[in-house]
């Protein structure tokens, strides 16, 4: 049995989940994207809007503490993955893959039929862990124009300098 459980985030979460997301960014550092790690975590209004319309969730410890958390939201016609991150201190033991089922729980509900996300093609615990769980690299002539328009925010915001890509993971 695992020693997380999931759950709802809510707007009390909001400074674990800055803390998580300034400790995961420092990994970047070890690969020289230090621009990467500079970027500030997700602004408050941001992530009340996730957490408002029930598209936040957190992996928990039993005490409640958060261990990491996912923002999912509907794009084209999938459920994409807007972030989720682990805490360093918790990473390798399967949670992240376990918050993935809660975004496809969302998924099901919204009546999308696949999970999409975009992250760095070279960087082991990013592109490559995703395709280790069934993610699949799609074709920039295959995206739809709200992957396209992402894609374009995130190329604006500096992360072009390393290749990215696009996956997806249909949902069975």
């Amino acid at each position: 049995m695992n020693a997380w459980m999931h759950r709802a985030a809510t707007l009390d979460d909001y400074t674990d989940i800055r803390r998580i997301e300034v400790a995961a960014g420092e990994l970047f550092r070890t690969v020289g994207m230090d621009s990467v790690a500079d970027d500030p975590p997700i602004a408050r209004p941001e992530f009340t809007t996730f957490v408002n319309e029930h598209r936040a969730f957190v992996a928990t410890d039993e005490g409640d503490s958060v261990l990491a958390y996912l923002l999912v939201e509907a794009v084209d016609d999938g459920a994409h993955v807007e972030q989720i991150t682990v805490d360093p201190a918790f990473a390798h033991h399967g949670i992240g893959a376990s918050l993935l089922r809660n975004a496809e729980s969302w998924a099901r509900h919204e009546g999308l039929g696949a999970l999409t996300l975009t992250t760095f093609r070279d960087i082991r615990w990013n592109a490559p862990y995703y395709a280790r769980l069934g993610f699949a690299v799609v074709p920039p002539d295959e995206w739809g124009a709200g992957i396209r328009a992402r894609v374009d925010r995130e190329a604006a915001a500096g992360h072009a300098r390393w290749p990215r890509v696009f996956m997806r993971r249909a949902l069975h």
